[in-house]
């Protein structure tokens, strides 16, 4: 949209924060994400030292509050979100339970007071959690079937719900997913499209049942935890067809399955894993309903995209889903799945998804999928359209990480208007431009950058978080020369006063 070239080499040259004009000091551990406030007069900060701190945006940014969660036996936080209106804040950490084992815990906190409203649990703790609106927030839970196997629950939760009662939840269930192999839903956000005032970025009820088959959503009809912990329930009434069943429903191929093993037809012998894979997929296959008419989106303003990983190879999640849900039902029909990577994190802007990946060798084979082949140390941005559901471009491979598979943490990434910014391991934060896919600045830190946010109101504002500690605040050089200008000087007679009075 420039006039002229002259004027897109000033934007590309002027307005990129990568002048480093201030360095927070206030968490004494790594600081793992960063998100500001829908205002961008507030952000919030997760540490290893398990506190979320909440900062002030102004001139200097300073340290408004800071709330720490060791007391309600956490780990360390990792993720913050504010809801629509920035009364809530949203803070997911690692709980660490009986036995020391790790689960997730969501804590809601009111921005009024700065007091804990409610806390949810949220399992595996990657699942992260993110808000639906202004006052509901969706969180996971996690229900092993078998070594490999399992199914994953998306509940949705009242933030307003007491203390007292975190044990007893005020939950809906949104959504129940078979899970593949070890891999588990995980990174859970939601896209609003209604605010992108695009209708035709919902995708038609053809496209959407063609693409239901590659990624199945389904609901089994319990709304009590105690009967989503039973995998052994009897099997609802099938409606698809097995592909090589020849008009056999799903439900009957599965029984078919088990009398070929009983009497030893089943050749030649699978092993304990295969077994269990082979009957998750039979278990999928059989409880997958298409949607019903009713429970489709008939207002755009009341559709939302739900965005998550998972897998069907391997423990680690190499796939990105979405479902497209109508609002209160909270029901819908899977759209999209993407094509195999290792997700580290999403974004969505007005239209695109952003995602950082790490590629496996080209044409690997998964034999085993609690071992899966290493991944690649550059780190690929690849940019999917919400419209068509597919891929549109990837960006350069200018950021690296060295961690290896079964160590692999998230380096978030964050979008401007004009810009996109990630962290990296190689102790730099990046920034492209989203129009020409070309590196624009690398940001110095000491050790790993986990995180980077930009301003939502001002993208000549960057922040980066890293391992050193430290939160980094960067400004574009036409942004510090305002600044610098609006510094008052002393006037010439008083300066003169005080080095007389030196003398």
């Amino acid at each position: 949209a420039a006039v002229s070239w002259y004027d897109e080499f000033q934007r590309l040259y002027d307005t990129i924060p990568c002048v480093e004009v201030q360095a927070l000091k206030e968490h004494n551990d790594q600081v793992l994400h960063l998100s500001f406030s829908h205002s961008g007069s507030l952000f919030a900060s997760c540490s290893k030292d398990c506190t979320v701190k909440i900062w002030s945006n102004e001139l200097d940014i300073s340290l408004q509050h800071s709330s720490n969660m060791r007391p309600y036996n956490w780990s360390y936080t990792q993720f913050s979100q504010f809801n629509s209106d920035d009364s809530l804040l949203l803070v997911s950490g690692v709980f660490v339970g009986p036995h020391n084992s790790s689960s997730g815990e969501i804590a809601v906190i009111s921005m009024e007071n700065f007091t804990l409203l409610s806390r949810v649990r949220n399992k595996p703790y990657d699942v992260f959690g993110c808000w639906l609106n202004e006052t509901n927030l969706i969180s996971g839970n996690l229900h092993r079937i078998g070594r490999i196997t399992s199914c994953s629950v998306l509940w949705l939760n009242n933030a307003f719900q007491g203390i007292e009662s975190e044990n007893v939840n005020v939950v809906k269930r949104l959504f129940k997913i078979q899970n593949l192999n070890a891999s588990t839903i995980r990174t859970v956000m939601v896209a609003d499209c209604s605010r992108y005032d695009c209708p035709d970025l919902l995708l038609d009820y053809e496209e959407q049942l063609a693409a239901s088959s590659t990624c199945p959503v389904f609901d089994l009809g319990s709304d009590s935890e105690e009967e989503e912990a039973k995998p052994k329930q009897p099997l609802e009434p099938a409606v698809q067809e097995l592909p090589a069943g020849g008009g056999v429903t799903a439900e009957d191929g599965l029984q078919q399955f088990f009398d070929d093993i009983m009497e030893g037809r089943v050749r030649p012998a699978m092993t304990e894993t295969e077994l269990e894979t082979k009957v998750a997929e039979l278990f999928v296959r059989s409880r997958t309903k298409p949607p019903e008419p009713n429970l489709l989106p008939t207002d755009s303003n009341k559709t939302k995209y739900l965005i998550f990983t998972t897998g069907c190879l391997t423990y680690s999640p190499h796939q990105i889903a979405g479902c497209c849900c109508a609002l209160p039902a909270g029901l819908g029909s899977s759209t999209a799945c993407s094509a195999t990577m290792q997700g580290n994190a999403c974004v969505p802007s007005p239209r695109y998804l952003y995602v950082n990946s790490r590629a496996w060798p080209r044409d690997c084979v998964i034999s085993d999928p609690m071992q899966p082949p290493p991944i690649a140390e550059e780190i690929d941005l690849h940019v999917f359209d919400l419209k068509t559901m597919k891929e549109v471009k990837r960006a350069l491979r200018a950021h690296r990480a060295y961690t290896p598979n079964e160590e692999c943490f998230f380096i978030f990434l964050d979008v401007s208007r004009d810009f996109v910014a990630s962290g990296a391991e190689d102790r730099h934060g990046y920034i492209w431009d989203r129009h020409y896919n070309i590196c624009l600045a690398k940001l110095q830190h000491d050790n790993v950058v986990n995180s980077v946010a930009f301003s939502p109101v001002e993208q000549e504002l960057l922040l980066t978080a890293s391992d050193d500690t430290t939160i980094k605040v960067w400004r574009s050089p036409r942004a510090v020369r305002v600044q610098q200008a609006r510094k008052p000087r002393p006037r010439k007679m008083l300066f003169s006063w005080l080095m007389n009075q030196k003398s």
